[in-house]
């Protein structure tokens, strides 16, 4: 089993800039979308722990994620240090959470895991950042806004934000959101449409990925 330091994570997060968020009860739809992403350019995938046989899925996309040596793939709406342990146990390179909990800072630490917890608030932030939160998501994104990230950015330096919830994959959304200074974005169904896993549209999932990762390229030249 493929292991990353979290040092290595941060570094692949911060130099794509984009993670995508994704779940699907199919199997070979997940690994479909897996491979539209990797193949675009992703090298950091979220999968979400948000149906009933997800932890079934996941160690099965898991496993097949092993064919790309580069690729991270951790797991995301995890919301208590058993289910953290659960997940840490089966593989999983790095762990989000949309909420902050302090026992997950806990079972992270112990198994040397990435912990990206989602906060709504200044006070969330700076205790994430207490417990040793790297990366912190703000959640919900849509809700939040561009605006809260660059007010909070001068308060806290040193922050690495990322925003999930509503991010497009669009010039002007992308746009406002790293000029507010986040290190990356968290996307899903903006990026990862119904519309394309209707029709396994793969081809235009990994098109549309590799816009998104150019888009931000451009952005921060």
């Amino acid at each position: 089993m493929k292991t990353f330091s979290t040092e290595t994570i941060q570094q692949a997060m911060k130099a794509s800039g984009m993670i995508p968020v994704f779940y699907h009860a199919v199997i070979d739809v997940a690994k479909a979308v897996l491979d539209a992403s990797y193949k675009g350019g992703v090298r950091v995938f979220e999968f979400t722990n948000r149906g009933g046989n997800a932890f079934e899925v996941f160690t099965q996309l898991l496993k097949h994620a092993e064919q790309y040596p580069d690729l991270m793939v951790g797991i995301g709406t995890l919301m208590n240090a058993e289910i953290t342990q659960k997940y840490c146990d089966a593989g999983a390179h790095f762990i989000v959470s949309p909420i902050l909990k302090a026992e997950m800072a806990v079972v992270c630490k112990q198994n040397n895991r990435l912990w990206i917890p989602g906060c709504a608030t200044l006070t969330e932030i700076v205790t994430a950042k207490d417990l040793g939160a790297a990366v912190i998501k703000i959640f919900p994104g849509s809700v939040l806004g561009p605006g809260f990230v660059s007010s909070v950015m001068p308060v806290v330096p040193g922050l690495q934000l990322m925003p999930t919830g509503g991010v497009e994959p669009t010039e002007a959304n992308l746009s406002a959101w790293f000029k507010a200074g986040v290190v990356c974005v968290g996307m899903g169904s903006q990026l990862i449409s119904k519309e394309i896993i209707e029709t396994k549209n793969w081809a235009k999932l990994q098109q549309g990925v590799t816009d998104a990762l150019e888009i931000i390229k451009k952005i921060r030249k």
